[in-house]
């Protein structure tokens, strides 16, 4: 199952945050990739293990192109972590998720279908709809 990777960030500890396009973030540990692959080894620097970006497409993250980690071993083997943040998602991302156009959930705004300040905000230029919002009112997404 594909779990689209929006942001990585390394942290102290050799463990990287990993926030998802469903709104999830996870904490993944890479000390034990590092004992049960000698390639990634390399990632004890600092320095690289801080060169982290996601992938294009966010089907999973890279560090060169011989050290990468897909989506699915990030989302599988990740922490969950909670956050302020939690299903909260873009207009971008929910419309991708639910196979939907930016247009039809901002006209679902101004019908009221979804609320501006209960279900969904905008900041600055940005939309943000919550995933509960998107799950009442058109079901459950069709990209994981």
């Amino acid at each position: 199952m594909f779990h689209k990777v929006k942001d990585v960030v390394a942290l102290p500890g050799l463990r990287l945050g990993v926030q998802f396009a469903n709104g999830a973030t996870k904490i993944y540990d890479v000390k034990p990739l590092i004992a049960r692959f000698p390639a990634f080894g390399a990632l004890e620097d600092e320095a690289l293990l801080s060169d982290v970006r996601v992938d294009v497409g966010g089907y999973g993250i890279i560090w060169s192109d011989e050290l990468d980690l897909s989506c699915d071993e990030l989302w599988e083997h990740g922490e969950d972590v909670e956050t302020p943040f939690d299903g909260l998602m873009s207009f971008a991302d929910a419309s991708e998720l639910w196979g939907l156009s930016e247009s039809t959930l901002r006209k679902a705004v101004a019908s009221g279908k979804i609320m501006s300040g209960v279900d969904a905000r905008k900041y600055g230029k940005q939309w943000v709809v919550t995933r509960d919002a998107m799950q009442r009112e058109y079901g459950q997404p069709v990209v994981v």
